[in-house]
């Protein structure tokens, strides 16, 4: 599972998007709102400036076996203590001012692997869903899951549902989980679906351009938040792994060693601070 040093915090669970784009008795959604409150730029630990922050972090979660098989564990453990090293990357993503975290949390590839193993991780991500929802509407966490839903136990699908719609207005961290996610098959399904309007006759072929084949991304409905500008990796892999590969083209890479269940404050704010020493170009030679 792509999803592996930290005091746990208890907080929220487990945000791509375009161009840099559950239950019905819950509480109604937090307003959507501005920039998080000045107060919590006194919350960056020294030396991240607010100014240079990321605004959109995506996290390649690896490590979680191997971190379990070190201390003679079952790979569900692994899994358990990557799902609380999410919860404080997500709940440091806030309090630091990060507008978007998108989480790798299953691969289409992953389907592979043992079905007990997966088993356990589609009701894992059913639970956690559920158990944060609430949390999330304090918090003013937008939720939103994206890749092959297809192939998700029918009860998670209505789970992911029922807490994107409940917490669709909140505007204080968008947080996306890709669950059955390939970075490939995202590229290929907005193929079809350009060709299937130019066969139709709704669109002339000169007229794509990459504004509109990000329309065609599963990230296309985060479109007012900017692609990734940081992505991390743990485990000390060096690959993407086929993980947002059109919205990450001039996304700043951090790898790490540290293993997912491991991945704590230091370690986030090793990344962030990385990050603020780049110069993002973009393609441009500055004179």
């Amino acid at each position: 599972m792509p999803l592996s040093h930290s005091p746990v915090a208890t907080c929220q669970l487990l945000g791509p998007s375009r161009r840099t784009r559950l239950p019905t008795d819950l509480p109604t959604p937090c307003p959507r709102a501005g920039a998080a409150p000045a107060a919590e730029a006194a919350l960056l630990p020294p030396p991240m400036r607010a100014e240079s922050l990321p605004r959109h972090v995506a996290v390649v979660m690896d490590g979680n076996a191997r971190w379990a098989r070190a201390r003679g564990l079952p790979s569900a453990a692994g899994h358990e203590a990557g799902r609380r090293a999410l919860e404080e990357t997500v709940r440091l993503s806030r309090a630091w001012g990060v507008r978007a975290l998108t989480a790798f949390a299953f691969s289409h590839e992953n389907w592979s692997r043992p079905k007990v193993e997966v088993e356990f991780l589609m009701g894992l991500f059913e639970r956690v869903i559920q158990e944060r929802v609430a949390e999330f509407l304090r918090e003013g966490i937008r939720l939103r899951v994206i890749g092959d839903s297809s192939r998700l136990p029918v009860s998670l699908q209505k789970t992911a549902r029922e807490a994107e719609e409940a917490t669709r207005n909140n505007s204080q961290l968008d947080l996306t989980l890709a669950i059955s996610y390939s970075g490939r098959r995202d590229i290929v399904q907005a193929c079809r679906s350009l060709a299937q309007k130019v066969h139709d006759k709704a669109l002339r072929p000169e007229d794509i351009d990459e504004s509109l084949f990000a329309d065609e991304l599963e990230t296309s409905p985060a479109a007012e938040l900017p692609y990734p500008d940081l992505l991390i990796r743990t485990s000390g892999e060096l690959r993407l792994s086929n993980f947002l590969l059109w919205q990450s083209a001039y996304s700043e890479l951090f790898f790490t060693d540290t293993l997912w269940p491991d991945f704590g404050e230091d370690d986030y704010l090793e990344a962030l601070v990385s990050f603020q020493s780049r110069e993002r170009r973009f393609g441009v030679r500055k004179l």
